[in-house]
């Protein structure tokens, strides 16, 4: 496949004209949801009136025309002071790429570093060396980043996305030997061969429905910020200058990053309140990271006026499957018009569920029973998936916030619903929550599903990819169980992150990789073992499409086998961070609910919780029963029997109630 892309890019070229939660972890806690058989669970309190709101709707806020071509005056004036030409994308909340702007004498390229002990050990996007005009894809994915990850509760940047995604949280030299970041692998998600997100031109050439794919997924590489106006989240920035599309190993010291200074100069006027930056929200302990640039360290002259720019400082770009070459208006985020919006009575019950629309009024992702007759003898029925959302959805509204200003604000999440196909049977999600959360939420759900199903193994043998392959013969190893991934376990995605970290378990230095993981010198956000060489053709396709030599890559990532045409298990890749469950009738896998766009365990809890409450109200469907569970499985590391997780719960974490402990015994 490397080889493949080396062909690729050496005749590709990109029309320029002259006309664009985390959250902490409770590995330490007690409260993991699995079954002691020694205490009952704990009384729960009624849930809030569905006729009473807990949240606020988005303000109608928008991007102008005027606006971006203001943020791209900025950037220009901070890139000139800096003598850095550089390439400036601005997308507004749901990804639709406003405009690209190109300064003359750019450095369009685009390196992605190599595997820590060098280019002999690459694997998947390690060490990729695209051409002109590559870097367009990477400001792309930089501004989709920071729009995706932000709210009117918390304002994430790329240098934000770095901190926790890394194999240390927080990433330095002094921390190894720490857990891996607690959105290890959201990287890999917003991805453009994704069924969940939109492409440009869908539904008509003009509709700016969301949320939109990213070229490279989500970045880690700093320049990249969220653009407000009153308060309101209502787009990004991206900025590609240096053509090193990488990632700050080192938190303890402060970078002079020149793409992150000119980011950031940009955001002037368009800049998060300082109460909801990275910096005001810790997990375990240690605060967040949203810039090392300041506005006291900007070079930037006052910014001319972006009709005295174009044409002569440099050019819009016209860029395959984003931009057309010119500068839109961003949509209104809870418009119609923008594919997110609120629900009606008949859609949800709950006043405050947000869902997917087409822009037309049709929700994109209604409420329905399984579609998989053929494999399941009785599949989840419209009523028994109404419960599950519904109840997902309460917890959720019951949540304090993790990653949320101020302190006490709801958990906001997007929970979505699947079968054991994959097919989804209903999305949900708060007003405010990240945009990130949706595409991660059904990758979150999906993942669930697909190791918990008799299939998994075979279908992971039947990957095109052998280094697929190679995956599932070190998971049998590691087990040692050559029936591992056939239905014998419900497993979570806690469950996976446990065996896809670069060492078992996670942090201990001298321990080995997970078997789903590489081993830690070839490790870098861009290979993360399995997850990333399931969708890392797909990623070099569509990289070459934008680059002009192939067709884009199909509406499905990863190429396991498909359950009936055009119907794949993962067709939005797989997810290796918590916040999913999968839902059983008995002993029989029925699908699973994925939550995302909090803490993670807050997002744990969701799920675990709307699946036992699902079950007490309609009777017949609920978690899996606790045999089967991941936590009943022991593995033997170095003399020492280490067992896996199957969830995490917060340890107090309502709003209207001081109980503890809310997932214990279930």
């Amino acid at each position: 496949m490397r080889k493949q892309m080396t062909a690729i890019i050496t005749s590709c070229s990109l029309i320029l004209s002259s006309c664009s939660g985390g959250g902490s972890s409770s590995d330490g806690s007690s409260s993991d949801g699995s079954s002691t058989g020694n205490s009952a669970p704990p009384p729960s309190p009624p849930p809030p009136s569905s006729a009473a709101r807990l949240y606020s709707d988005p303000a109608p806020e928008s991007l102008t025309v005027t606006d971006v071509e203001r943020v791209i005056s900025l950037a220009v004036a901070e890139a000139q002071a800096r003598n850095l030409p550089s390439t400036i994308a601005v997308v507004d909340r749901v990804g639709n790429v406003l405009g690209v702007f190109v300064m003359n004498g750019a450095n369009l390229g685009l390196k992605i570093p190599d595997a820590p002990v060098g280019a002999s050990s690459n694997t998947d996007l390690q060490g990729l060396n695209l051409p002109a005009p590559a870097a367009v894809a990477g400001a792309i994915a930089k501004a989709i980043t920071g729009a995706y990850l932000s709210s009117s509760g918390n304002a994430f940047s790329t240098r934000t996305a770095s901190q926790i995604v890394q194999q240390h949280f927080p990433p330095a030299p002094t921390t190894v030997g720490l857990e891996s970041g607690p959105l290890y692998g959201v990287q890999f998600s917003q991805l453009p061969c994704s069924d969940m997100m939109q492409r440009f031109g869908s539904f008509g050439a003009a509709a700016l429905i969301g949320p939109k794919r990213s070229p490279l997924g989500l970045s880690a590489d700093t320049g990249g910020f969220p653009l407000y106006k009153n308060g309101v989240v209502v787009g990004g920035i991206g900025v590609m200058g240096d053509g090193i599309y990488g990632f700050d190993p080192n938190i303890l010291d402060v970078d002079n990053d020149t793409e992150e200074f000119i980011a950031l100069a940009a955001t002037q006027g368009f800049a998060p309140s300082e109460d909801i930056k990275a910096e005001r929200i810790s997990v375990d302990g240690t605060l967040l990271r949203y810039s090392d640039a300041t506005t006291a360290g900007l070079r930037g002259r006052t910014a001319q006026s972006f009709a005295a720019l174009s044409g002569s400082v440099g050019n819009l770009a016209r860029v395959p499957g984003y931009s057309s070459g010119s500068i839109i208006a961003g949509s209104v985020f809870g418009s119609e018009a923008s594919g997110v919006r609120a629900a009606t009575t008949a859609e949800f019950s709950n006043r405050d569920a947000y869902i997917l629309s087409d822009g037309s009024g049709t929700n994109r992702f209604p409420i329905r029973a399984g579609t998989d007759a053929a494999s399941v003898a009785t599949p989840l029925s419209i009523a028994e998936a109404r419960a599950l959302l519904e109840e997902s959805f309460t917890t959720m509204s019951r949540a304090r916030g993790q990653i949320r200003r101020p302190s006490g604000s709801h958990a906001q999440m997007t929970i979505s619903l699947v079968d054991t196909h994959g097919a989804v049977l209903g999305i949900v999600r708060g007003p405010d929550a990240p945009v990130f959360g949706t595409d991660v939420s059904l990758q979150k759900a999906r993942t669930a599903a697909f190791f918990s199903n008799p299939r998994a193994a075979s279908d992971l043998a039947a990957n095109a990819s052998r280094h697929v392959g190679t995956f599932l013969g070190k998971a049998r190893t590691f087990f040692g169980n050559s029936n591992i991934f056939t239905g014998q376990h419900a497993w979570t995605t806690r469950a996976i992150s446990n065996i896809s970290r670069p060492y078992f378990p996670d942090g201990e230095i001298g321990r080995p990789p997970g078997p789903f993981s590489p081993d830690i010198n070839g490790f870098n956000p861009f290979s993360t073992g399995l997850q990333s060489a399931l969708i890392a053709g797909n990623i070099t396709t569509h990289v070459g499409f934008l680059l002009g030599s192939n067709p884009d890559t199909p509406t499905r990532c990863t190429t396991t086998p498909d359950i009936a045409t055009g119907q794949n298990r993962l067709q939005n890749g797989i997810q290796i961070f918590p916040g999913s469950v999968p839902v059983y009738r008995g002993s029989t896998l029925v699908g699973a609910i994925g939550v995302s766009g909090d803490g993670i365990d807050q997002d744990d809890m969701a799920g675990f919780l709307g699946a036992n409450n699902a079950g007490l109200r309609v009777g017949g469907i609920g978690n899996a029963p606790p045999a089967i569970r991941t936590d009943q499985i022991e593995v033997t590391v170095g003399g020492t029997k280490i067992r896996l997780r199957y969830i995490g719960c917060p340890f107090a974490p309502f709003l209207d109630t001081s109980l503890q402990n809310v997932c214990q015994g279930l």
